[in-house]
């Protein structure tokens, strides 16, 4: 399958400062991550996935909890558009809803609420993505949201518990940031909260610069959205059909708004078939799966549409030459690695 061009992501002024306040020397950083030189002087710079993984990872090498700190720095003056729309929301569940429309502006997550009783887990979801998610990536995502929550609302608002889905390290220091039990070798990676706590109002509430930032961030992202070809978009729509079944052509024409025909017909134009651009899609997912979740294969192999394990772990094969639990081991322990690293160099 031809390489597509790789989705780039703008990292707003006001937080390369915010970088820079913690004694993080921009240059060096990008020197030691191998980054395009001067790249972040640029009037909006920009980064794809593996080089905005890589900034991070150089990052957490030198300091292990500097996603901790970057995150809980809740001062608007190093907020950009989109924490300050989300900060003009009228409750917390709106502005986590608000930050997770426009998020994909700045980098490849996605924020997902799931339930509404006693408790919500706020889920950061990193798709469209075969690179291992840098786990101090992750802090930073967590105590944004977190310093986002506490600043609307005006109290020292805290989760219920925190879950990672990585080994322990560094718990004290986890639980004191967050004012909660942190569980590490958890399922999956969430804040979870009380779902009264999202429900509370925003004392920053602020229709008018809302009505301001909006439409330029709806704009902004509606070209994003545009300027994406079609092998991406279906793609993407397969990653949001995918559980438990194999969509079809027709279905993800249909979800597109577009006929089977004209989709066809596109995808052929770019030198593809719908079968190549489905595999793809399954093979970014099952490293998700894999990585980020404690699913055990029969069941990523039910969620990726597969008949039965046995064709999913042919599948895989095919695509990385060794089995799903010997490349998911393998993974797992060089992220242990990196997290050893810079344990070591903050010593």
């Amino acid at each position: 399958m031809p390489a597509s061009v790789s989705k780039r992501f703008r990292l707003p002024q006001p937080f390369l400062k915010l970088i820079e306040t913690q004694g993080v020397s921009l240059d060096e950083i990008s020197r030691a991550a191998d980054l395009p030189s001067g790249w972040f002087h640029e009037d909006r710079p920009q980064l794809d996935t593996a080089q905005l993984f890589a900034f991070w990872r150089t990052m957490s090498e030198i300091d292990p909890l500097i996603g901790l700190r970057l995150g809980g720095l809740n001062r608007t003056e190093h907020y950009d558009p989109i924490a300050l729309a989300a900060l003009s929301s009228s409750t917390f569940r709106d502005a986590i809803e608000r930050a997770g429309r426009y998020k994909e502006l700045t980098c490849p997550e996605e924020i997902r609420i799931v339930g509404r009783d006693a408790e919500c887990r706020v889920q950061f979801r990193f798709l469209g993505t075969r690179h291992i998610v840098p786990p101090m990536f992750l802090d930073f995502c967590f105590a944004w949201l977190v310093a986002l929550g506490r600043l609307g609302t005006g109290d020292p608002l805290a989760p219920l518990r925190v879950e990672f889905s990585r080994p322990p390290s560094s718990r004290s220091a986890y639980e004191s940031h967050f004012r909660c039990r942190v569980d590490f070798d958890a399922d999956g990676d969430a804040l979870v909260f009380a779902a009264s706590d999202l429900n509370r109002p925003f004392r920053t509430h602020n229709g008018e610069l809302l009505a301001m930032l909006a439409p330029q961030l709806d704009a902004e992202l509606a070209r994003q959205r545009a300027a994406i070809d079609t092998p991406e978009r279906v793609k993407g729509m397969i990653k949001r059909l995918l559980a438990g079944r194999r969509p079809e052509l027709a279905d993800v024409a249909r979800e597109l708004g577009v006929s089977t025909r004209t989709l066809q017909r596109r995808l052929t134009s770019e030198g593809l078939s719908y079968q190549q651009v489905l595999e793809q899609a399954r093979r970014e997912l099952a490293s998700h799966y894999l990585l980020r979740s404690q699913l055990d294969l029969s069941e990523t192999a039910y969620l990726l549409g597969y008949e039965d394990a046995n064709s999913f772990f042919r599948a895989f094969h095919q695509w990385e030459g060794e089995s799903p639990s010997r490349w998911r081991e393998r993974r797992r322990s060089r992220m242990i690695g990196h997290l050893k690293i810079g344990m070591t160099v903050a010593r």
